[in-house]
């Protein structure tokens, strides 16, 4: 992880986090119990991450490389989650909410308020991130997620310091627990706060929904629920699809997939992840050089991105991505940056720009289903199942980009 102070300049947009997939099985009705849920604010980085295509491409080779054993670069990201978590009683801290790493610790910019709750381990703690890392001390204490989410002996980290995104104190990890393996010294793995909801039987069961807003709507937060799914949020029954057995994609969400441009086909069933800390939806060279010409589109070189016309635009066709036998459709306004946001990475006022970026060549994935993917559906994460589940919501088809 890059920790950079100088990420101060930061676009608050609508918008949630977790990561996405979609179907096989027989679609289940919408039903849901034991649930709470948590809002999101979702910032876009606009200083110093211009070009989201390079950003997006260099996550997935750390995803690739650290093979599901250590954590990912988040501050460097080009969009950002954050959530008010209350540590103690009753500090508030503003954190990342990262879905490629797993352990919680704060003091970036907010000293450790000791208070009743407080329980010194003794131990150490140190995350290695990428290209950074961060350590200090290990607490317990009660985490406040919301008035229905509290978690009583949480394992927090305590940073003996750091240097962090400007207003933000440090990281709520909702990843994997595998990954907090060697991180707490005399300890194998930590619970994360997931873990600790179902133990402590706030929640029925480990399972994530994600609900987010595009980028451009009119809504300025998302929603995680823990133990289940907010059925207010979907226009149809969640079908279900397991995890791919294909490493490295089995060690994150991983799916098989194929991809078609309206009828012609871009990319065969193969293995790839689903991420929202991704921001496109990257395609390995050959599928996105399939894309490319399909589409007319020529590359910017600012951006990073694929850009077309208002005429090649008025003739894109849809994307169709099947995964299980089930194909979910991403309209051609889908596939475009929302317009009105193009100064955030640099682009011109007016100018059209693509979302699908080029992933490189053997890369370990051949897809990442990012952020502009998940923003059109509803997806839930079954932790016991390994499985995910996918749902149209009522921006699938939404114009508004």
């Amino acid at each position: 992880m890059v920790l950079s102070s100088s990420l101060s300049s930061l676009l608050t947009l609508p918008v949630l986090a977790f990561l996405l997939l979609s179907a096989r099985a027989s679609p289940h009705p919408r039903t849901a119990s034991s649930t709470a849920a948590l809002k999101f604010a979702v910032r876009i980085n606009s200083n110093g991450i211009k070009n989201i295509a390079a950003a997006d491409r260099a996550r997935a080779q750390v995803l690739v490389e650290n093979g599901g054993s250590s954590s990912i670069d988040v501050t460097n990201a080009p969009t950002i989650y954050t959530a008010d978590v209350g540590v103690g009683s009753p500090p508030t801290h503003t954190l990342l909410v990262d879905t490629g790493s797993s352990n919680t610790w704060i003091g970036g910019s907010k000293s450790y308020e000791k208070t009743s709750t407080s329980q010194d381990t003794g131990n150490t703690f140190s995350v290695t991130y990428g290209s950074g890392s961060v350590s200090g001390e290990e607490y317990l204490d009660t985490v406040t997620l919301n008035s229905d989410l509290v978690i009583e002996k949480q394992s927090i980290g305590i940073a003996n310091s750091s240097k962090f995104i400007s207003g933000l104190d440090g990281i709520l990890g909702v990843g994997p627990v595998d990954l907090t393996q060697g991180t707490v010294s005399n300890t194998y793995e930590v619970p994360t706060v997931t873990d600790n909801l179902y133990t402590q039987k706030t929640i029925g069961s480990e399972v994530l929904g994600v609900f987010f807003s595009p980028a451009s709507s009119a809504d300025s937060s998302g929603e995680l629920t823990f133990g289940g799914y907010d059925a207010s949020k979907i226009t149809g029954d969640i079908s279900y699809v397991p995890i791919t057995s294909t490493s490295p994609a089995s060690e994150y969400w991983g799916i098989d997939q194929s991809i078609s441009y309206g009828t012609t086909s871009i990319l065969s069933e193969t293995a790839g992840i689903v991420d929202t800390g991704t921001t496109l939806i990257l395609l390995t060279t050959d599928a996105f050089n399939k894309y490319q010409l399909q589409t007319g589109a020529i590359y910017d070189v600012t951006t990073g991105l694929l850009r077309i016309s208002l005429d090649q635009y008025d003739q894109l066709s849809s994307l169709y991505f099947t995964t299980g036998g089930v194909s979910y459709e991403l309209t051609p306004n889908g596939q475009i940056w929302p317009r009105s946001l193009n100064s955030a990475i640099g682009g011109t006022t007016g100018d059209i720009y693509l979302v699908v970026g080029d992933l490189g060549s053997n890369t370990g994935f051949d897809f990442v289903n990012g952020y502009c993917f998940l923003q059109r559906y509803y997806s839930v994460y079954d932790t016991t199942n390994s499985r995910v589940g996918f749902a149209e919501t009522e921006y699938t088809y939404a114009t508004s980009n």
